[in-house]
């Protein structure tokens, strides 16, 4: 089964940043487990969105044509629990593309509700480093299907991408 966990991308901008936004629902399994009688979201799925955020926003400034991969987490650090109901928002920015790969600095907030006022709080940082696999283990045939970039995450992308009129490099 292969999990998404961003709901849509509510800003994308090529070579620059990204925020995609992750509905919280006690409809989801893994919050049955996690905790019984106070669910909670899991910091490592929450280190997985921002992850596939940043590898679209990625993928997108070199214009899909390598296989990215999550290489290294440089920096994950949490300061609040998220719970069912509120909407995770993970902001990605890059810092720096080269052949080799890509670094991006991501912080998540979260959007709920404090004394009947929609707020945005702070849940965490996460520095990340991707690599381009392709460029960086010559000789290495690596099978066609990509992960990050399967048909599920490209219709996503690609939904948002005309919502927001996003241009990608030509």
């Amino acid at each position: 089964m292969r999990w998404i966990w961003i709901d849509k991308f509510e800003k994308f901008e090529v070579n620059v940043a990204a925020v995609a936004l992750k509905n919280v629902s006690l409809a989801e399994d893994h919050l049955h487990d996690h905790f019984p009688g106070f669910p909670v979201m899991p910091a490592s799925l929450m280190i997985e969105g921002m992850a596939q955020t940043s590898g679209i926003l990625v993928g997108a400034a070199r214009e899909f044509k390598e296989k990215v991969i999550l290489a290294k987490i440089g920096k994950a650090s949490f300061v609040r629990l998220v719970r069912p109901g509120e909407q995770l928002v993970y902001a990605a920015k890059i810092v720096n593309v080269t052949e080799q790969g890509a670094a991006i600095e991501g912080t998540i907030t979260v959007r709920t509700m404090v004394a009947g006022q929609r707020v945005e709080l702070p849940v965490g940082q996460i520095d990340m480093m991707f690599s381009h696999i392709d460029n960086n283990m010559a000789g290495t045939k690596f099978p066609e299907f990509n992960f990050v970039f399967n048909s599920q995450f490209m219709d996503l992308f690609e939904t948002y991408r005309r919502e927001l009129n996003i241009e990608l490099p030509a």
